[in-house]
């Protein structure tokens, strides 16, 4: 049994976001990013459906032209090629989950 522990996994840090890659497989990929006050991941599109899942804190999470405040605890999906964003706008650090399936890296171009 592999057992991820995220809090051991993040890495904050005061200058730009560190994606960490902590499953890596064909058929999907799951990424924890951790945001401190202020920091974002801008507008882009993922070619395969991509879900968020907010672990600790409140982050900003734009969907196609949709902009909400999401809370610990909840999960937003991104369909494949639909613009997405990802902003602590908050005073206190962030963790989101953000597993993408299958995995882009595998995707024949």
């Amino acid at each position: 049994m592999e057992i991820i522990n995220l809090e051991q996994s993040a890495i904050f840090s005061g200058e730009k976001i560190t994606p960490n890659r902590i499953i890596e497989k064909e058929e999907v990929q799951v990424v924890l990013l951790a945001f401190e006050p202020g920091q974002g991941v801008p507008e882009h599109k993922t070619p395969v459906d991509v879900f968020f899942y907010v672990v600790e804190g409140t982050v900003e999470i734009l969907i196609g032209e949709e902009k909400r405040e999401i809370e610990e605890g909840n999960i937003v999906l991104s369909p494949a090629n639909i613009p997405h964003a990802i902003k602590n706008n908050s005073g206190e650090k962030a963790m989101v989950l953000v597993v993408k399936t299958p995995n882009p890296q595998f995707i024949k171009k």
